[in-house]
């Protein structure tokens, strides 16, 4: 039985993957030469990468891909997207082809505000708290002028603090609920530095309010954190056209396919269930490109499928509609991101992803990683209602059922040959692999 370690964070990355391997793996040898086949060859940005985390034995890649074509407010881009799942790319860069000679994609920016938040318990009298909070708001501000000074210099800062009584829902439970401008950071180390001061000058003026009792001046600080939903950190994204220019790749007419594809939405917007894959989808999109530029995708997620229950059900983050002939299709979802500080800064190919993106500003990234999601769903939505998921899903996947199978190089383009008139199902893949082998 394998024990504990001690120390592990202190070894070197060499004696972390002798332990490692030595403990966890069948063939030690085998599995030290794969870690060390994913080192980059060039020490510097190896050493870079080690020092992200922590604990680091290897690098983990994942493919990033361009999606040519977007039209976004009159302005060519190609979207770096790094992704594992196969089609995804190939998806997005045909709805960008699709809507490229429709007027492509209209965004806006409908807010940047984001939240942060001091959680403590009070117990004593509602409206001596108030009391407190109106005389200490000040100084919670001043106290925290060393730390906004230079975002205040770019014109952000701290919005507003307010006193929130959450006591109905946790009895002596409240908070101060923050928020925060941070202009092209996306602001966590900046709002969280924020909160902790809050918190201190919190306590420490509580002490020497005359109005508290004893107990009331012990107000018990549980956390200061920054929040990842941030429904007013919002950002919108459309594509429209007259429903005669719109085709749907099948025998149905433009009109029939317009209306199959809000009824698909439609049943997003009430099916939970259905609603779940669907958001699945535009996320496909959007954290692909949030990854390719050195995002907190988690947080973006998390953000995300909140904002998507806040009527109560879990529903569609896209919505259709066809209004006097015109087709309209759009998304407004809730958008934290930055382009300073963090790995924008650091990891060599966020850098490069950003200037292939024409050095965006946090607002602009905001618009081009919803137009990806926008698109992601378009192109899912468009093959569930006339040819289904799967013909072209499976045809993408190909190559990594032939992988899989240890094919040749030459059998990989007989296969593809193939499979571009047959359905490339995972049995057909590998009868037709099989066969093949037993030709030869």
């Amino acid at each position: 039985m394998t024990q504990p370690i001690e120390g592990f964070s202190k070894l070197t990355k060499e004696q972390k993957i002798d332990w490692l391997t030595t403990h966890y793996t069948t063939d030690p040898e085998a599995a030290k030469a794969l870690l060390k086949r994913y080192w980059n060859v060039a020490e510097d940005v190896q050493q870079l990468h080690d020092e992200f985390i922590e604990n680091t034995i290897t690098n983990y890649y994942l493919p990033l891909g361009i999606a040519p074509n977007f039209l976004i407010n009159n302005k060519l881009y190609a979207i770096p997207m790094a992704i594992e799942e196969s089609s995804v790319v190939a998806a997005a860069s045909k709805a960008a082809k699709f809507w490229l000679d429709k007027g492509g994609f209209k965004t806006q920016v409908l807010g940047t505000e984001k939240i942060g938040q001091v959680h403590f318990m009070y117990h004593g009298n509602k409206e001596r708290l108030t009391a407190f909070f109106e005389q200490v708001r000040p100084k919670l501000l001043s106290d925290a002028s060393a730390i906004t000074k230079n975002m205040e210099k770019r014109g952000g800062g701290i919005n507003k603090i307010e006193l929130r009584d959450k006591t109905e829902a946790l009895d002596h439970y409240y908070q101060l609920h923050c928020t925060f401008e941070t202009l092209d950071a996306m602001g966590a180390n900046f709002i969280n530095s924020c909160l902790e001061q809050f918190a201190k000058t919190l306590k420490a003026e509580a002490q020497s309010f005359p109005l508290f009792s004893e107990e009331e001046k012990a107000i018990e600080i549980v956390m200061s954190i920054l929040s990842n939903y941030v429904p007013d950190c919002l950002v919108r994204a459309e594509v429209s056209c007259p429903v005669d220019e719109l085709k749907g790749g099948s025998s149905e007419s433009s009109r029939q396919f317009a209306e199959k594809m809000v009824q698909a939405v439609n049943i997003a917007k009430v099916e939970p269930h259905r609603a779940v894959t669907h958001n699945k989808g535009i996320m496909n999109g959007i954290d692909a490109v949030v990854l390719a530029t050195g995002n907190d995708f988690r947080a973006v997620e998390a953000g995300i499928h909140a904002y998507a229950s806040k009527d109560g059900p879990y529903t569609s983050l896209t919505h259709a509609a066809i209004e006097n002939g015109t087709f309209k299709f759009w998304i407004e979802l809730p958008l934290a991101l930055g382009t300073i500080g963090g790995l924008t800064s650091l990891h060599p190919l966020v850098k490069l992803a950003m200037e292939i993106l024409g050095k965006p500003s946090a607002q602009e990234l905001m618009q081009i990683v919803a137009v990806a999601g926008l698109a992601q769903n378009f192109a899912a939505v468009r093959s569930l209602v006339t040819t289904g998921i799967q013909e072209g899903h499976m045809k993408m996947h190909l190559l990594n059922i032939l992988n899989q199978l240890g094919a040749t190089e030459d059998e990989k383009k007989t296969l593809t040959h193939h499979f571009k008139k047959h359905s490339a199902t995972h049995n057909a893949v590998v009868e037709a692999f099989e066969k093949l082998r037993s030709t030869k």
